[in-house]
């Protein structure tokens, strides 16, 4: 959708910027980003419209041959048994992989950690451990050194977010790129958003 909304708006400058859900929060009540997506904290910010893009499930990855490959249905007790590479605590889901273990009264070995899939993916190829990342990051074509396993019995669904700044005037190549990222938000669902956001409480 990037290339997409580039070859659209030729003239528009695109930057993007990668950050902790509370850096991308900030960068956009600052006026430093226009718009955030992030899976954790934005909606716990007043001062933002925040609406629901899409939802997803984590997934474990190991290397071919490993012994997970073995289980019939992958549980929280298996993982234990290895060290985990997953994402850092504040990014994509991560509260999500720990409230699973806490629940289960499970301790993970967390041998590492990372803000990025393929970072996680190149530590589960090295033999470091096993990787629970966003379902979406293992693409079969790429990942073709590691096995996925599904996981989304195990870990609660994440919901990932766009946010904006409340009563913010949006140019109408900002509204292009939300709806290019999320299809059913259009023009007139983030306008409405934006416009109830304003409203006082009753």
């Amino acid at each position: 959708m990037v290339k997409q909304f580039m070859e659209r708006y030729p003239k528009v400058r695109l930057g993007l910027h990668q950050g902790s859900p509370t850096q991308i929060a900030e960068q956009i009540l600052s006026g430093e980003a226009d718009i955030g997506i992030a899976t954790e904290s934005l909606s716990l910010y007043d001062e933002l419209v925040t609406l629901p893009c899409y939802e997803w499930h984590h997934c474990v990855v190991v290397p071919p041959g490993h012994p997970l490959l073995e289980e019939k249905i992958l549980t929280l007790d298996a993982i234990a048994q290895y060290p985990v590479i997953t994402y850092d605590f504040a990014f994509s889901g991560r509260g999500k992989i720990n409230e699973a273990f806490e629940k289960a009264r499970l301790t993970p070995d967390i041998a590492l950690t990372a803000i990025d899939a393929d970072v996680i993916k190149t530590y589960v190829e090295l033999g470091l451990g096993i990787g629970i990342l966003a379902h979406m990051a293992f693409i079969p074509e790429r990942d073709q050194h590691l096995r996925m396993l599904e996981a989304g019995h195990l870990f609660s669904p994440s919901t990932t977010r766009i946010a904006i700044r409340k009563n913010e005037y949006l140019r109408a190549y900002t509204y292009d790129f939300i709806e290019l990222f999320a299809p059913h938000l259009t023009r007139k669902v983030v306008s409405d958003a934006m416009h109830l956001s304003g409203l006082p409480a009753a």
